[in-house]
């Protein structure tokens, strides 16, 4: 049995491995899959591509053909159990004659779920929880926003050593150096949208497209959000053909949130002044921050964060730090929210 459970470990690492091949801001999860035949050797592989194209389990029985009967399928999310743009994924295994499915992660969607029960009922051997963390990992955003009913938060700050976000003229450009933005183009291609206040809107006349070091734009563009009441230019950068931008005449990030959520977005990238990042901090709605230490010190200035209400220490924010890193002359550190609901 302990064999057995390596083995399965290692074929569902090449299947959380494919699954990475898939757009992270996708609508759909990123899912990949291996065929594995009863004397232990690769028969086929494959992952979503998207929405609107085949699963990975779909495209992976694709590609096996008649050699499906009897393998081992390993799936990094359970086999969904309805009919969308695509027929289930369970019915498609069990048709081809797939002796075992192994797979990471339970489908919290609720008219997906159920592929490995319905399974089991139809003599097929199925194991779940295999990787499980790698799995929860892996589309940590998209379930978050199935089991929450709203995208995953990142706030991106950058700032000095004492904390200003801005000289006191407003300037902010730049407080870190070319390495850290451009790791930031990068984080904002992975997102599904990013959102700003009218404030930042205005004052900075951003583009807040995702962008090479060269310039060119990245393949799949997040929508570009604004939040507020006030008007903007109809000539801003904002409103050019790069990406697609929604103005939200609303100062609620729950409503703005909700809205990204009836459009499928799972990850935004919350680049709001201290304004902004105050009003989603106070709402428990910043799930992690993203934090660019640049080596740089003004003495005055606009703070990070607006006032938090917070008056004593005994009541300040205590974030987890999950990863630190140097990023050219700058310091990255990403923290987790626990109070983020």
């Amino acid at each position: 049995m302990q064999e057995r459970s390596t083995t399965d470990a290692q074929w569902m690492l090449r299947a959380l491995g494919l699954a990475t091949n898939g757009p992270e801001a996708d609508a759909n999860p990123r899912v990949g899959c291996v065929l594995v035949d009863p004397d232990g050797a690769l028969v086929a592989e494959g992952w979503h591509h998207g929405a609107g194209t085949d699963h990975a389990e779909a495209a992976t029985l694709a590609a096996a053909g008649e050699r499906a009967a009897g393998c081992t399928a390993y799936v990094t999310l359970e086999p969904c159990n309805h009919t969308g743009r695509t027929s289930p994924c369970s019915r498609a295994l069990a048709a081809a004659g797939v002796a075992r499915v192994v797979y990471a992660v339970s489908d919290p969607n609720a008219p997906a779920a159920g592929g490995a029960a319905w399974l089991a009922t139809q003599g097929v051997a199925v194991e779940g929880g295999v990787l499980e963390a790698d799995g929860e990992a892996l589309n940590r955003s998209w379930l978050h926003s199935v089991r929450a009913g709203r995208p995953w938060v990142t706030w991106k700050v950058a700032t000095t050593l004492d904390g200003r976000s801005a000289a006191a003229d407003g300037t902010s450009q730049w407080i870190t150096g070319p390495e850290a933005r451009a790791d930031v183009h990068d984080q904002r291609a992975r997102s599904g949208a990013i959102v700003v206040g009218t404030g930042t809107a205005l004052t900075d006349n951003p583009q807040l497209t995702a962008r090479r070091p060269d310039g060119t734009l990245h393949d799949r563009q997040p929508l570009r959000v604004v939040m507020g009441q006030r008007d903007l230019p109809a000539d801003a950068h904002l409103f050019d053909d790069a990406a697609e931008t929604v103005h939200l005449r609303t100062r609620s990030p729950r409503e703005v949130l909700a809205h990204l959520a009836g459009r499928k977005i799972h990850r935004v990238w919350l680049e709001g002044g201290p304004t902004v990042a105050a009003a989603f901090m106070a709402d428990h709605l910043v799930d992690e921050i993203v934090v660019y230490v640049a080596p740089v010190l003004l003495g005055r200035g606009r703070p990070s964060v607006s006032d938090l209400g917070i008056t004593t220490m005994a009541d300040a924010l205590r974030l987890e730090p999950t990863d630190t890193r140097i990023v050219g002359h700058d310091i990255r550190i990403t923290a987790t929210l626990e109070e983020s609901r």
